[in-house]
């Protein structure tokens, strides 16, 4: 088989490494496929389109493929651990990879190439995880990193003779200088987030009240819709069993509303104010705690009781309180994150 009939598929992020990295590979006479994996992970607004612009811009095919109901396994469950937040990178990565394999597989192509740099990320791409990764996802040296291809150790393309080594490149580091030179020279615009991706798990907000459920509510106990709630408004913890939620806006308690069925939701019909809802082994106390922090948010006179409507099971309860004052210590003692 020569370089211009090989074909090889290229993890597509939106990013601007993975979009170098397919290009190489395109201009070395190889046939590319991209891919790219939604986790219900990801934050970017638009990921599709831009993988899709990639895509287009590359003139390449481009999967796009949903796994998210499988990463969720991932997340619970790491086997490498996680990074600074809640982010499994290294068990992300083998299992983006096993699956790329399988798609290598189904498309008769004969590698994988991936934009990760040498040294750019400290938990997932210094030179033993790459090692790690590569074998753990069953590619060993099918799986090529072009932009860092002269530092690391010879990949099947390069044993079978389709490149040479110094076909690739030998970037390393942090530092996004030559990759945007590339990009110049190489009329490469279809990219998003800088280094660092767009992951959700990374952020800190995210991770405390991830942290937060998987403590009281137990891991193998969530299913994917308590994932999407953490997303979403402020978050306090009222006890081991009980947790509120208050949106931020009008949009938040739009979203919230969805969520309210097996939980109790709290709002004001007098006046302008958030939706919020509560879950949990819930005692009264709690529900005059949980609406008392809610009326905080709404459009109460200060000061003054404000009514909210609990719907409990569908039946609707009452509740008179005063809102908590913005200064009540327990608005930041039983927030989460």
């Amino acid at each position: 088989m020569s370089g211009e009939k090989a074909k090889a598929i290229a993890l597509l992020s939106g990013g601007l490494d993975s979009a170098l990295a397919a290009a190489l590979t395109k201009r070395l006479g190889f046939g590319v496929v991209g891919v790219n994996f939604s986790t219900g992970f990801c934050t970017g607004q638009g990921r599709c389109d831009t993988v899709l612009a990639a895509g287009k811009g590359l003139g390449i095919p481009v999967r796009l493929l949903d796994v998210s109901d499988e990463y969720l396994e991932v997340v619970k469950h790491p086997r490498f651990g996680y990074g600074s937040g809640m982010n499994p990178c290294l068990d992300c990565r083998i299992f983006m990879l096993r699956r790329a394999k399988a798609l290598m597989e189904k498309e008769g192509a004969e590698f994988v190439v991936t934009g990760e740099v040498l040294g750019q990320r400290p938990m997932s791409q210094h030179y033993r995880a790459l090692k790690l990764v590569a074998e753990e996802s069953g590619l060993g040296d099918r799986l090529v990193r072009p932009l860092s291809g002269r530092l690391l150790p010879p990949t099947y393309p390069e044993k079978r003779g389709w490149v040479r080594r110094e076909d690739w490149l030998d970037i390393q580091g942090r530092s996004r200088r030559r990759q945007l030179s590339l990009a110049r020279q190489w009329g490469v615009d279809w990219f998003s987030q800088p280094a660092g991706g767009c992951c959700i798990l990374l952020e800190k907000a995210y991770a405390a009240r991830l942290r937060d459920a998987f403590a009281h509510l137990g891991p193998d106990r969530m299913k994917k819709e308590d994932f999407a709630l953490l997303r979403l408004g402020r978050h306090f913890r009222l006890s081991p069993k009980v947790k509120l939620v208050v949106g931020r806006d009008e949009t938040e308690n739009a979203m919230l509303s969805g969520f309210a069925p097996g939980r109790i939701r709290l709002d004001f019909p007098d006046v302008p104010g958030p939706t919020a809802l509560l879950e949990g082994e819930v005692s009264q106390d709690e529900l005059l705690l949980a609406a008392r922090i809610a009326a905080r948010y709404a459009d109460s006179p200060p000061g003054e009781e404000t009514r909210l409507i609990a719907l409990m099971g569908g039946k609707p309860t009452e509740l008179r309180v005063k809102p908590l004052s913005p200064d009540d210590p327990r608005l930041r003692e039983l927030r989460v994150g």
